[in-house]
């Protein structure tokens, strides 16, 4: 088993960090992980995206070719990042508020991340475990017990209740 999952927004949403914490939770369950990223030169604002590969087996090749799952939280992410998405089993998963202009894809999921960390958890600082909790109900490549580990292991102390509950909340939308 292998699979390639792409994360993509803007600075400053988060992408990167979910990026690891999923990462971490893949290599906490004894899977072969590889996990990179890259940002515009802005701090915040610029394009953003961050990649893992989770496998079974040792991974020779770390770039994504074909991603499984795209998960776009704006709309020049989702329409630059979901063109190399697998067409067949491949899924998009967009921030429904983020991204009105939803590309022309087979297999997509429409959550409303931002909104909900807003109005449910009180800041959009958690929009990215909210949709690092979407990502793992429709994956299904770690445990929730095991990304909830490595939330409470990557937050700062003072945050853990609000991310878990962002967590939560993104596990619960789909």
């Amino acid at each position: 088993m292998m699979k390639q999952l792409r994360l993509s927004g803007s600075g400053g949403q988060g992408v990167i960090t979910a990026a690891i914490i999923f990462a971490e939770a893949a290599m906490n369950e004894g899977r072969q992980v590889v996990q990179s990223q890259s940002y515009g030169p802005e701090a915040r604002g610029g394009a953003s995206k961050a990649e893992v590969i989770i496998a079974d087996e040792v991974i020779y090749h770390p770039k994504i070719i074909n991603p499984d799952i795209v998960l776009s939280l704006t709309q020049k992410a989702a329409d630059k990042y979901y063109k190399d998405l697998d067409k067949t089993n491949g899924l998009l998963v967009v921030d429904e508020d983020l991204v009105p202009n939803v590309p022309n894809f087979p297999n997509v999921v429409k959550v409303p991340v931002t909104r909900i960390a807003s109005e449910k958890v009180g800041k959009t600082l958690f929009t990215n475990i909210v949709a690092l909790g979407v990502l793992v109900k429709l994956s299904e490549l770690v445990s929730f017990d095991s990304i909830k580990k490595s939330v409470e292991q990557r937050v700062p102390a003072h945050t853990v209740a609000q991310n878990i509950k962002a967590l939560e909340l993104g596990y619960n939308a789909v």
